[in-house]
């Protein structure tokens, strides 16, 4: 599927797009450079799931974890951009958290591939020359 964005101005229908064809799948791996809008993109998705809290990139803590009224669970949101060994997302407990059930957002995945569930949705996020954004999952 794809979802086009024009401009920041259509984040919230794109979040809902994304949310309503997400099904019964919980791991979501974004891809795109850095400045590709995959934090600004994922904070819509989260307000569009109803979470109140501040959704910030997790760069320093590695993840950060929500609570979505409409899902009724949490949705935990990792960068794994500072990564440099896996021993420490092993060390993090990644199973505890992918294999939870929960809705998983995922920043930087290529760092972490050989970790991702076999199930995780891969969602591009290509930047056009006029700055428009398309995802593709």
């Amino acid at each position: 599927m794809k979802i086009h964005i024009p401009n920041e101005a259509s984040l919230a229908e794109a979040a809902r797009l994304f949310a309503e064809n997400i099904g019964s799948r919980r791991i979501f791996a974004f891809y795109g450079s850095m400045g590709a809008g995959k934090t600004t993109f994922i904070r819509a998705l989260c307000e569009h799931l109803g979470v109140s809290e501040t959704v910030n990139s997790p760069t320093f803590s590695i993840v950060n974890e929500y609570f979505s009224p409409v899902l009724e669970a949490s949705i935990f949101h990792f960068d794994f951009y500072r990564i440099r060994r896996l021993e420490e997302v092993y060390d993090m407990g990644y199973e505890d958290y992918f294999y939870s059930g929960n809705l998983c957002l995922i920043e930087w995945p290529e760092l972490i591939e050989e970790l991702l569930p076999e199930d995780a949705v891969r969602v591009k996020i290509i930047v056009a020359d006029d700055e428009s954004r398309t995802l593709e999952f």
